[in-house]
């Protein structure tokens, strides 16, 4: 894979938790194989490369793909504008991360203590799916900027969705920290959409 195609795997991831948020935040149901795609992202160690962070198939991050060339076309009749600004929020959300070593610290041996977890119960576990919540709570719901998600409060308050919410806000930043490491900067969404899209469409395709 090419960098720029790495950059798009991990942005896309980036967009995937966005959209699974969106949709479980309006309909209090999202499908288990993409939910499990991200809580593995969290997990991931030493991948050979970008697309192996997600299950080795870009098929699992499909939606996420759609979504972020939906931003990049920015045509009004599909532009996905929930996910799109949580999208661009957990970015911003990654950047103050990248400036609090302790706290990286602090997710870091956390996530080792829920890998201990997922040996025990499995990897979409309520247990599993709790502890990684609790980790987003504990730091980076502690920023002043916070992402606010929009939707039906009878399916918000359901403490199952909301550890959901909270572990896939946890994931798109995580991505969205893998992406800038891979050399991805927000002005490329702005300046560079058309080579981003070149790019984009044969592993939207693919």
């Amino acid at each position: 894979m090419s960098s720029i195609h790495e950059q798009l795997v991990a942005l896309g991831a980036v967009f995937e938790a966005a959209v699974l948020v969106d949709r479980l935040a309006k309909t209090g149901q999202i499908s288990e194989a993409p939910l499990a795609c991200m809580l593995g992202s969290l997990l991931a160690r030493n991948p050979r490369n970008t697309l192996e962070v997600y299950g080795g198939d870009s098929v699992n991050l499909r939606e996420g793909l759609k979504a972020l060339s939906s931003a990049l076309e920015r045509n009004p009749s599909s532009l996905q504008k929930e996910p799109l600004r949580y999208a661009l929020t957990m970015i911003a959300l990654e950047r103050r991360l990248e400036r609090r070593g302790d706290m990286l610290e602090l997710i870091g041996k956390r996530l080792d203590q829920v890998q201990q977890q997922v040996q025990h119960f499995g990897l979409v576990h309520d247990n599993v799916i709790a502890a990684f919540g609790s980790i987003y709570e504990d730091t980076l719901s502690t920023f002043r900027q916070r992402i606010q998600v929009h939707g039906e409060m009878r399916h918000l308050q359901v403490p199952s969705n909301a550890a959901k919410v909270r572990t896939l806000l946890l994931a798109g930043i995580r991505s969205a920290r893998l992406w800038r490491q891979l050399g991805g900067h927000r002005w490329q969404m702005v300046f560079s959409r058309r080579k981003l899209l070149d790019e984009l469409y044969p592993l939207l395709n693919s």
